[in-house]
């Protein structure tokens, strides 16, 4: 027990850090979704799924081969210097080759150069502080990272409000003063970036002296070792970006082009209706990777990585149910434009593919402590050519629901292919049959309540209350053994 208390401690701090600046940044939506129109937001939706797919490549695998290599290592300060010199000098060769070429990559994706630079920057700064950050992880330092974390998107949030909503009124009673200097018309999304490069250079200030600690010393057989075990992480990375993000992308070019950054806008601002799924997964992650591979070598680990499993799909579907529920309240109080209400049909499609690959996530445990990584990159392409394929097929007749569709193919179709070469390579022996009821009866009250009785809160809240009870009488014995052990 002593084992799951450590790793619900971390788990609740890394979700802190990952909670509140998320709810920070969606603190933003109803900002953007009010001040932008729909058109100008899929643009600014369009630029940010981009620079997912540079973040994975910039840090092409060599964050989860650090956690694999400290853990494995004896010489820990080896593979500290060497992943930092490495991080280093591939984000510095990129900054200066991608500013040369910046008026070809203007032209080529149809986006403002000032954009592109200010983008460009962002990416490497925020590659700069992948190795501190991950130090502070291994070393189970979460409160600091929680902060750090934290106090990045704090600052980002502030400015946002700060140049798109108060900076104009500021403008406009006060011409004469220094504030107005700052202010430029119809610059509202240079205004986003602006506050983005801010925060992250801000942070990048707080952790650089883990820079000027180094030693500078680079083992190139660790680092060749290490760039075997991660490349093909950067590879499944990829493919992630492409699953996660590349409908956005793929709707700005398939459907017609007066309708196209409309469309992506309104799907973009519903997708984010998933927050509270994508919270959970990423805050689970955290704290579960430096976790699965700390207890690799515990002789109960296939049990312990089967018993976490069955405990995360069951706060899963709790989370999934009760958002799908609610899906129209929270509609409200995030994007307060009704005309972006339309793409609310997908809501619960994202929700699950959400969860879908969480699911994945804790399935995907095998491959990496076998160091097999390059399986789990055979999955994700195997996911990302469903998502291609299955958004040509379908957005030009069904628009970003096509789009929808294909993200829980993709993420559906993941989880079983890992489940499947799990139990070939590393047998853990999930409780297949309570897993599956869980997932089977949250997904039915799910779909009844959406699409039989949406904002019926009567018939939502009895199936939610009905689902916590099947949990409680399932799972009575371990939640009564832990409520005696505390007393």
């Amino acid at each position: 027990m002593g084992l799951y208390k450590n790793l619900f401690k971390q788990t609740a701090i890394y979700g802190l850090a990952t909670v509140v600046p998320r709810m920070f940044s969606f603190l933003l939506v109803p900002l953007y979704t009010d001040l932008l129109p729909k058109a100008e937001y899929g643009k600014l939706s369009v630029i940010f799924a981009g620079m997912i797919f540079f973040n994975v490549i910039l840090s092409y695998g060599m964050e989860t081969a650090f956690f694999r290599f400290y853990n494995k290592e004896t010489n820990k300060n080896s593979v500290v210097e060497t992943t930092s010199v490495s991080i280093f000098w591939t984000s510095i060769a990129f900054l200066f080759i991608a500013l040369l070429f910046r008026n070809a990559i203007s032209s080529w994706a149809k986006i403002d150069e000032q954009y592109i630079s200010y983008t460009i920057w962002i990416l490497v700064l925020d590659a700069l502080v992948i190795v501190p950050f991950s130090k502070l992880r291994v070393n189970q330092q979460p409160v600091k990272y929680a902060i750090i974390k934290i106090g990045n998107v704090a600052v980002n949030l502030f400015l946002n409000l700060f140049f798109l909503s108060y900076l104009p009124a500021i403008a406009e009673s006060n011409p004469d003063s220094i504030l107005r200097s700052l202010y430029l018309e119809d610059f509202q999304i240079g205004y986003i970036f602006v506050s983005n490069i801010i925060a992250s250079l801000l942070t990048f200030i707080l952790l650089s002296p883990n820079y000027f600690k180094l030693k500078w010393h680079f083992d190139y057989s660790l680092w060749k070792r290490m760039m075997q075990y991660g490349m093909p992480i950067m590879v499944a990375g990829i493919a992630f970006a492409i699953n996660e993000q590349f409908d956005k992308i793929l709707l700005s070019r398939l459907l017609p082009s007066d309708i196209a950054d409309g469309e992506v806008g309104v799907y973009n601002a519903c997708y984010k209706l998933g927050l509270f799924m994508v919270l959970y997964r990423t805050a689970y992650t955290l704290g579960i990777e430096p976790f699965f591979f700390s207890h690799a070598d515990s002789e109960d680990a296939p049990q312990t990585y089967a018993t976490i499993t069955k405990y995360f799909v069951i706060f899963g579907s709790f989370i999934l149910l009760s958002v799908i529920v609610f899906a129209d309240v929270l509609k409200v109080i995030m994007i307060r434009d009704e005309s972006y209400w339309e793409a609310m049909k997908v809501v619960p499609l994202i929700i699950l593919a959400n969860f879908f690959l969480g699911i994945y996530t804790n399935l995907s445990v095998w491959y990496k402590l076998i160091d097999k990584t390059h399986i789990g990159a055979y999955i994700s392409i195997v996911g990302a050519v469903i998502t291609l394929v299955l958004n040509y097929l379908l957005i030009p007749t069904m628009s970003y629901y096509g789009s929808a569709i294909a993200t829980i193919a993709a993420y559906g179709s993941m989880m079983f292919i890992s489940y499947y070469f799990g139990n070939k390579y590393y047998p853990i022996p999930y409780d297949i049959y309570k897993i599956g009821m869980y997932l089977l009866i949250s997904v039915g009250f799910s779909a009844v309540s959406f699409y039989g009785f949406r904002e019926n809160y009567y018939v939502g809240i009895t199936l939610l209350l009905a689902f916590m009870y099947f949990i409680y009488y399932n799972e009575k014995e371990l939640l009564i053994k832990m409520l005696n052990r505390k007393k």
